[in-house]
């Protein structure tokens, strides 16, 4: 793990980038892949931090690579769970996803489901969420309901989920098309977050942004 920002640290999990937000009163906690809970909690506990501290899991979607130790972290800490409304209702079990295609088949063989956890705060809207410091952006396309989160530090932190990837090269890239539900609206949500203030961003797949990040996601939304 390594701290990206101050008090912002990335937790690699195979290929899902999880991350925790060190905050006043505890920690904010973006999860990753199922039965990888126990890492987790090391993590943060080498952030000298007891997983009792971690008060608020962001959900920036629905999909299991993101998902997948929610609720076992939940059980340990008893955090509340933040998602957009529109992918809360597969993530707390209540409507299945449609049956995976192409590559996706072979993840959902080798992965096992997540448990279905329910969500605490259901967004509707953009805006601050109860955590201080931290504003939702509802941004669609690689799920209905993808959100991403804001963070008011070091001149602003995206925590961009999947709406967009790292590169090496300090530039953004896509989702991959096999597992993004609108290309259209994907590329729009790209635009709208260059429309925003922010120095640095981080992904759920690929490396950090440390300077400049929200110029790299207007370069990429003129490219097209």
């Amino acid at each position: 793990m390594r701290e990206v920002v101050d008090g912002v640290i990335q937790i690699p999990i195979g290929y899902v980038n999880a991350y925790a937000v060190v905050v006043d009163d505890g920690v904010v906690l973006d999860t990753g892949i199922p039965g990888r809970a126990d890492k987790l909690a090391r993590a943060i506990e080498a952030a000298r931090r007891p997983i009792g501290e971690v008060h608020t899991i962001l959900l920036t979607h629905w999909h299991p690579d993101h998902v997948g130790s929610v609720a076992e972290l939940r059980r340990r800490s008893g955090a509340r769970v933040v998602a957009h409304s529109i992918d809360a209702q597969l993530i707390e079990g209540g409507t299945k996803a449609q049956p995976p295609k192409g590559f996706m088949r072979v993840v959902a063989a080798i992965m096992p489901p997540p448990e279905p956890v329910p969500v605490d705060e259901a967004l509707t809207a953009d805006g601050p969420i109860s955590v201080p410091g931290i504003t939702a952006i509802h941004t669609p396309g690689h799920t209905s309901g993808h959100t991403s989160f804001l963070l008011d530090r070091g001149g602003g932190v995206l925590f961009a989920g999947d709406a967009a990837g790292g590169r090496r090269n300090g530039r953004i890239r896509r989702s991959p098309r096999m597992v993004t539900e609108d290309r259209v609206a994907e590329l729009r949500s790209i635009a709208r977050l260059g429309d925003l203030s922010f120095e640095s961003a981080v992904f759920g797949h690929g490396r950090a942004i440390s300077r400049e990040a929200a110029q790299r996601f207007r370069e990429f939304a003129a490219r097209g």
